[in-house]
């Protein structure tokens, strides 16, 4: 029987979300198998990740911490697999997080 969604924890609901957009900008970045690449995709859902986990940081509780590598894991991915890198600080997300080398 279906949750109502009344009933799920705030907490539980951004971290399904996070690892949603988490998931598909991995796959859009290369690292499912088979590698599909989309650079513009991934650009979107990484920055939709960074602003969701920078925003909800102080309500994650413990969760923040494994979110926030994950995301830092896709921003640097995005940065090795851009033909030309996008300047520190210009990266997907990276005006929420500051620059990820």
């Amino acid at each position: 029987m279906p949750r109502d969604l009344a009933e799920i924890p705030s907490v539980e609901v951004i971290s399904r979300a996070a690892v949603m957009l988490m998931s598909a900008a991995a796959e859009h970045v290369g690292l499912a198998e088979p590698p599909r690449v989309d650079l513009d995709e991934a650009r979107r859902l990484i920055t939709a990740l960074a602003g969701l986990v920078t925003a909800a940081a102080e309500d994650l509780g413990p969760h923040a911490g494994p979110l926030r590598d994950g995301l830092q894991a896709l921003q640097r991915a995005f940065r090795e697999a851009s033909e030309v890198p996008d300047a520190p600080g210009a990266g997907p997300g990276e005006k929420y997080t500051g620059p990820v080398y």
